[in-house]
Order: structure tokens, then sequence, then C-alpha cells
């Protein structure tokens, strides 16, 4: 069993701008029930619950689409034999899966769908509320306005005392926070997000948004479907390699080996698995509140909570941030080199001393 530190997983950090606080580890639950054919046992499942607390950890993630509605009971079998626990775990679920074929009311974001999907999530969790309420996809039909007076009218009523989004655009999602923050509706505090090394574009618009408006963020698929954690290499490349969800979620491309081999590299010289280095990066990235961890078995739980009992060195930390730089869409690169020279013209401002722009000399005095 891993030896983790004390704080581990009870160094806890605020959620945005809100007043809840989150372990830097969430146990993500979407690997919880055998639907898929893929997935945990419910024994194993509820033992890795067991680990999980045990180990500090007071955030769990779940989703009403999660094997079909499955992982939600499973947590909520849990839940029902440790009621004493019950109030000090932070338990967040999503909607918008539609789970009832045909329905064209069933899934989504309108305000029927809302009120039966938190019913139905609240059935299977055998609980009263749930503390994080996530918008998991972007309704391109339902009014914002609608959604986000029905998920107000929920955090009134006691239902829930928290909102997020996932996986929405950050333009919808800005536009959703200063609307709620006008109307004077409960606030979206948390975003979930893709991000890991293979995986950095939110970088460009959805983690800055979340800085500037006040959103706590939680990145998913830190090892990005298994291809940080170890099993893969150039070496491999062309080869089919033993995975779980190898036929749903493919292999690297081409690109992703320099990443990946570098990671490798960074491993080994520390003596460390490749995924403990991977989710190491995520946990200590710029605005990230908390990295959900997916496990299908005891053993990968146990190696994804040891990236929280070592510190990545910082030199470490540069070659990955070097191999995995990404290509930000525009306006990104051009705000993020030229805007700086063209603002401060040889001026150094902040400890930072920045270049002339040779065709902005004397210009002020030209004409």
């Amino acid at each position: 069993m891993t030896e983790l530190t004390d704080a581990a997983l009870t160094n806890y950090t605020t959620l945005g701008r809100s007043g809840l606080h989150l372990s830097p580890a969430t146990l993500g639950t979407m690997t919880f029930g055998e639907d898929n054919g893929w997935g945990a046992s419910v024994e194993a499942s509820l033992a890795m619950l067991d680990r999980y607390v045990d180990a500090g950890g007071n955030s769990i993630d779940t989703a009403n689409i999660y094997t079909n509605g499955h992982s939600e009971a499973i947590v909520g079998q849990w839940l029902d034999a440790h009621r004493a626990h019950r109030d000090r775990l932070v338990v967040g679920t999503k909607f918008f899966a539609n789970l009832h074929t045909g329905d064209p009311n069933g899934g989504g974001a309108s305000r029927k769908a809302i009120m039966h999907q938190l019913e139905d999530s609240l059935r299977r969790l055998r609980t009263d509320y749930v503390d994080l309420y996530w918008l998991h996809n972007f309704d391109t039909t339902t009014p914002r306005e609608e959604t986000l007076r029905a998920l107000d009218d929920l955090v009134t009523a006691g239902k829930v005392r928290y909102l997020g989004f996932s996986d929405v655009p950050a333009w919808s999602t800005a536009a959703a926070a200063i609307t709620a923050q006008f109307r004077g509706w409960a606030p979206i505090v948390g975003l979930q997000l893709e991000y890991s090394l293979l995986e950095r574009t939110p970088e460009a618009e959805l983690l800055p948004m979340a800085r500037d408006l006040g959103m706590g963020a939680l990145a998913w698929g830190p090892l990005k479907s298994g291809w940080l954690s170890g099993k893969f290499s150039s070496a491999t490349a062309g080869q089919r390699v033993d995975t779980a969800r190898g036929d749903l979620v493919g292999a690297p491309r081409a690109g992703d080996y320099v990443v990946i081999d570098a990671l490798n590299e960074v491993a080994a010289d520390l003596g460390r698995s490749a995924a403990e280095v991977a989710l190491a990066w995520v946990r200590d990235s710029a605005g990230i509140t908390s990295t959900l961890l997916g496990a299908r078995t005891m053993h990968q739980l146990e190696a994804n909570l040891a990236s929280f009992s070592f510190e990545l060195p910082a030199d470490a930390r540069r070659a990955l941030d070097e191999a995995s730089a990404p290509h930000l869409p525009f306006p990104i690169e051009n705000n993020r080199h030229l805007a700086p020279v063209l603002q401060y013209n040889g001026a150094t401002v902040d400890g930072v001393a920045h270049p002339r722009f040779p065709m902005l000399e004397q210009s002020a005095t030209r004409y």
C-alpha cells in the first residue's frame, strides 16, 4: 500500500470564488460498474471508495451517464453504508445525458430535463442533496437563462449546494457566469476540463477564463486515456498495447510520442512511474483545484495516489513543459508574445525587461 504523506489528500483547496474546499485529488467514478465491458466490479468500486476516503480524500465525482447510472448507484450504496461520512464529503454528479431513449425531454439542460435528471440521480445516490451539480455538455438549443434559473431554484431548494460547468465552450460558460451574476442567481464556481501533458489547449481560453471569473478547475483525463501511464512509447508505436479501453480510445498520434518519450525519460530519471509524474505535473499546474483520478483496479488507484507522495522537481517540470508546449489558437500566441512588446516597448515592468520595437522608435515625436 502506498505510504501517503499526512497532508497528501488533506491539503484542501478552495473551489474558485466559493467557500467549498476539495482534496487535491477527486475520485472519479466513470469506471465504476462493468456494464460497458471494461469497468470495475461493484466490490472493487466499493473498496476503492474505502481506500480514497480512508486516505483523507473528500471529493467524489460521478455522472448520470457513467455506466448507465450504475456508477451513481454504487456510490449511493457506499454512502448508504457510511451515513456518518455523508456531510463531510463533497459528492458531485453531472446532468445532460438522456437515459430515456426516444424521449426528447430526457436529456439536455432544459428546466424539465434538469429537474427529473436530478431526482433520478438523488434516488440512485441515496441522498437528498448533491454538493456539486455539473452541466456535463453544451446544450445548443436551451436558453441559458432557463438553465441557470432552474439550477438556481435547486440551490434555493437545498437539493444542490454548488454549480459547475463541464466540457462547455469558454464563450458560453463566460456568458452564463455573467448572466448569473447580473441576475443574482447561484454562481458557477467550478469548471471541469480535459487537461494533461497531451491536452494543454485549455491554457488558451478555459483556464484564463476560470481564473478571471472565479471558477476552480477540475482536470479530467490527466493520463490521456492511459497514453501517459508508461505503457506507451515510440518503441510501441503501431503495436497493440494491452489496455482495457484500447479499442475505444485508439492509439496516440505520431506527434504524441515526443511528449510520451520525454515523460518516460523524466520518470526513469526520478525513479517514479510515468503515471505518477504525469499526475504530479497536472496537480501543480496553475489554476487546477483538483485532479480527477480514474481507476479500474485498486492497483491503479494506488499508483495514482502515489503521485501525491512526492514533489516534481523544477527542472523535471521545465523539461515536460518544453516537450509538451502546445501551439495555441489565434490570438493567444499573438497576445502572449507580440502584445507585451507593443505595450511596453523597451520598458521593464514588474521585473520583466521587454525588448524595444524598432518600428515604433521615436514615432511619438516624428509626426
